[in-house]
């Protein structure tokens, strides 16, 4: 069987990307999805801002409770960004072999990074689900990974597939754009330079910065899909009473745009999106910065393993 090097390396330095960008700001991470959950109730609301969410845990002493649910996150993104990455490197490889072609359109990037989106979605939705439950629930009553996704029957697990798949517009777009620039930054840099010395990656600087701009562009048109996704897979603070009433409402992507336009209105739909673009577009910087200072230490280590892996079955074959 023959792996694909180039997608395999891909594939982990951007996994190795998200699970330390990831670790940095999972405390912000979980100030956000606190507020985003959170729906205006009788004119009232809990938090007013997210710093409100920071201020409830270090009042109630519950800092570590920042923390609750990273493990879950950490693994969710690992697989997650490696499925995305191998996917999405690998199908572009298999286009340009198949027609022909020198590089890709603005159009076609967008198909493939959203085929490998949907990949995404569908292998790691119920690690998703699991994660939001555990950020949302009470500080210091979050729920382990097991028992957080066996609470329910499993279709449960699965709530917010159909908005994560609408979503794989979100990092098609942000991988799309940042394709795009990278591609004319390094051509302007080798105009500027000697063709056989031409930068074959970019600064770290840039790349954080390419990262930042990308990311804040998919995240402002794709927010109100965002936000009710995170309504629906947030936790139930009336989980106990319906425990007892044996029924759960299910929760439903039409159900969260009604109740954020009937409690909200129109703003309603973007409540919160200062701290996601804050946080995502920081996260998305640090792994693609990452990624990119990594992914070529990666494909050494790829080919040194797999160059070891041939002499050993050699010398086993001699024996």
């Amino acid at each position: 069987m023959n792996v694909d090097l180039e997608s395999l390396s891909e594939a982990t330095s951007g996994a190795v990307g998200a699970l330390l960008s990831t670790t940095i700001l999972y405390p912000l991470d979980t100030c956000k999805a606190k507020y985003q959950a959170e729906v205006r109730a009788h004119g009232q609301q809990k938090y007013r801002n997210l710093s409100d969410v920071l201020w409830e845990a270090i009042s109630t002493r519950q800092i570590p409770s920042l923390y609750q649910g990273l493990g879950t996150k950490n693994l969710q993104s690992f697989i997650s960004q490696f499925i995305y990455f191998y996917g999405y490197s690998y199908f572009k490889r298999l286009y340009l072999e198949k027609s022909g072609s020198k590089s890709i359109g603005t159009k076609a990037n967008l198909v493939l990074a959203a085929a490998a989106g949907a990949c995404t979605a569908i292998a790691t939705q119920p690690l998703d689900t699991a994660s939001s439950r555990m950020q949302t629930s009470a500080f210091g009553k979050s729920k382990g990974l097991w028992q957080t996704l066996t609470e329910g029957n499993w279709s449960e697990a699965y709530d917010g597939l159909g908005i994560s798949l609408l979503l794989t517009s979100n990092p098609a777009i942000q991988y799309t754009v940042f394709d795009q620039l990278k591609q004319r930054l390094l051509k302007a840099k080798q105009n500027k330079t000697d063709k056989a010395s031409s930068p074959e990656a970019l600064s770290a600087f840039s790349a954080f910065l390419l990262g930042a701009v990308s990311k804040s562009i998919a995240t402002f048109l794709t927010y109100p899909a965002i936000r009710c996704k995170v309504m629906i897979q947030a936790a139930d603070p009336s989980e106990d009473k319906a425990k007892k009433a044996k029924q759960k409402p299910r929760k439903t992507v039409s159900g969260a745009i009604e109740a954020i336009w009937r409690k909200e209105g129109v703003l309603g739909f973007f409540k919160g999106l200062q701290a996601q673009i804050l946080k995502t577009v920081l996260s998305s910087a640090l792994l693609l910065m990452i990624k990119e200072k990594i992914a070529t230490t990666a494909w050494v280590l790829i080919f040194a393993l797999r160059r070891y892996l041939f002499l050993a079955k050699g010398r086993l074959k001699d024996s």
